[in-house]
């Protein structure tokens, strides 16, 4: 298609018109972010001025950022905890915003061991379109051809519940996928997927996951990309696939769909779908029965041009495994985003994983930067709160924790991300996503930290009292070499009846008492979303801890301010503790849950 030049753009030749104007909308935002941010934090505290939030602070109508800044206090989530819950309960006065909240999103973060309920409005759902529609026109500039086929994304819907006060709360996309926007969006030949709506919108995961997988064996030669939403994600359906193919096979052999689809509208749809075809059954067993699974993701989809994942944070320690299975194809993070707001984009998604960087769009919502030191004890300056940094003041190099207010209520408030200010594109900054604060594991959605740790090792070591044995020092290891990854609890004990020590049992009950004491999100993962394997505790022998400690005094750790690491990474670290393991255990069972009631 011809594009008319006047459409231009800084960021390259786009492919189209359509992507000729998200393009220029891309620059328009940039260009004025200053501006914007200025009109966005107007508009957020002018359509709110008479909510009960704002007035408690005495803004009285006013709009600057001097006088919003002087007067409200940055806050976190506990501090909000009051208002959110009146809002559950089923207060539809105006808490927080003058438009009413819709549903809570919830978020992967928790509160005392439940996930967080983030209130949202209707239009939101307008502004999270609005950024998804900016993703394909990007990618378009540097992989050309992707409206010649289709991609392949494993795309889930999670349990949602009711609050008291009758108001939906469930994840951010699951919202976003039951939605208007997803259901009935307008055909584009850039974002054309394999998987039909029947199948992402199935809430039984191996329903989902079945049909999903069985669709992209289908139309494995029009498939262009593969996807999903973590990284930990496309490896869970390639894990799938290796469990599940000859039954997969069968079905693409006879023309028939496996009888544990239950579904009706999945079976109603694949009946069109389904037509014998014995040589691509025998190509899937042929590939699939093979020892090797190294680059199985270009055998059986070979126009594969890169894979859409986040790999940025946590996700990062998947990339050794999804390179071993892609044959090392690009890895592309288009976006960033959270229950709390929609962030921004990257401008270069085909960077490498190291150096992606999003550029935040100052229309979502109003940003600012708490100065963050990571040399310090708790990570934070000491400059007060009136001192954050507006979004065009960063300094490139330095790293901040994300402040935000949100046109559905969200006033000041920390979300915890840690960024580093990598550069700018025209006057918005670009930032390297460095971590969530105060997050010592984390395997797919799950983020536990190390109060919770603690606790939950405090828990499972009451069973060890019996057998006058305790828990001497402890330390921990997100292990993603097996798929799903799991937590590793490394234990030193000190048994001191020698001649009763705790039985294998025992200890295997010890991990499943350590998984109870866990939040509901590692919980959901473990049982309703199998993203998350069983826990193991893994005992060394005596004296461990001590070697751990020298170990780290001759790397240059001042023996004065040695601490036991609560969570271990550093590969020769982990390589000395499991030389000295004397026994494994893994939980004998599911962690209990079931989908959240809310109070």
């Amino acid at each position: 298609m011809a594009v008319d030049s006047a459409f231009s753009s800084p960021l390259g030749p786009p492919a189209c018109q359509k992507d000729a104007k998200a393009l220029q909308f891309i620059e328009e935002m940039t260009r004025n972010a200053d501006l914007i941010q200025e009109r966005v934090l107007a508009e957020i505290l002018s359509r709110n001025a008479e909510v009960e939030y704002l007035k408690r602070y005495q803004l009285d109508g006013a709009t600057d950022r001097e006088t919003f800044k002087s007067k409200l206090p940055v806050i976190k989530y506990e501090d909000l905890q009051p208002e959110i819950q009146r809002i559950a309960n089923g207060d539809r006065s105006n808490i927080l915003s003058a438009h009413p909240i819709s549903e809570f999103l919830t978020s992967s973060g928790t509160s005392a061991g439940e996930r967080k309920l983030m209130p949202t409005i209707k239009e939101e759902l307008d502004r999270r379109q609005l950024l998804y529609s900016l993703l394909m026109p990007v990618m378009n500039l540097y992989v050309p051809g992707l409206d010649k086929g289709k991609g392949l994304y494993f795309l889930f819907v999670k349990s949602e519940t009711k609050t008291p006060g009758g108001l939906l709360a469930r994840p951010v996309l699951t919202s976003y996928y039951k939605s208007d926007h997803f259901k009935t969006r307008p055909y584009d030949p850039y974002n054309v997927y394999t998987s039909p709506n029947e199948a992402i919108l199935c809430a039984d995961s191996f329903q989902s996951m079945y049909t999903q997988m069985l669709c992209g064996l289908l139309e494995r030669q029009q498939v262009l990309r593969l996807g999903a939403v973590f990284a930990s994600g496309l490896l869970r359906a390639i894990r799938f696939l290796q469990l599940h193919w000859q039954s997969l096979a069968y079905d693409i052999e006879t023309g028939t769909l496996n009888q544990k689809i239950t579904d009706p509208s999945i079976r109603d749809c694949m009946v069109q779908n389904l037509e014998p075809n014995q040589e691509l059954a025998n190509f899937i067993r042929n590939e699939c029965s093979k020892q090797n699974w190294e680059g199985i993701i270009t055998r059986i989809w070979p126009n594969t041009k890169y894979l859409d994942v986040i790999v940025t944070g946590a996700m990062a320690q998947y990339i050794p495994t999804l390179d071993y299975y892609s044959g090392g194809l690009p890895l592309a993070c288009t976006m960033y985003a959270s229950s709390e707001c929609y962030f921004g984009l990257n401008l270069n998604p085909m960077s490498k994983p190291s150096e992606v960087s999003y550029t935040i769009m100052p229309n979502m919502a109003y940003f600012e930067f708490l100065p963050h030191e990571p040399g310090s004890i708790t990570g934070l300056t000491r400059d007060p709160p009136s001192r954050l940094v507006d979004l065009v003041d960063v300094q490139v190099g330095k790293e901040y924790e994300l402040v935000i207010t949100t046109y559905a209520g969200l006033y000041r408030y920390r979300v915890g991300d840690i960024l580093r200010v990598t550069g700018f594109h025209n006057s918005a900054p670009q930032f390297h996503f460095v971590r969530r604060k105060n997050v010592l594991l984390s395997i797919d959605s799950d983020k536990t930290d190390e109060a919770e740790l603690q606790c939950a090792v405090e828990n499972a070591s009451q069973l060890l009292r019996e057998f006058n044995t305790s828990v001497v020092e402890y330390t921990s290891y997100a292990d993603t070499s097996t798929i799903p990854g799991h937590y590793v609890i490394y234990w030193e004990l000190l048994v001191k009846d020698s001649s009763n020590p705790p039985t294998d049992e025992v200890l295997d009950q010890c991990c499943l008492a350590m998984e109870n004491s866990l939040n509901s999100v590692y919980r959901q993962g473990r049982v309703a979303d199998n993203s998350i394997g069983a826990l193991e505790i893994r005992v060394v022998r005596n004296g461990t801890f001590e070697e751990l400690m020298d170990y780290a005094i001759s790397r240059g750790a001042s023996i004065n301010q040695y601490k036991v690491p609560r969570c271990v990474n550093f590969t020769p670290i982990v390589e000395l503790l499991d030389s000295r393991v004397v026994s494994a255990h893994f939980s004998p069972s599911l962690p209990r849950w079931s989908p959240e009631r809310r109070r």
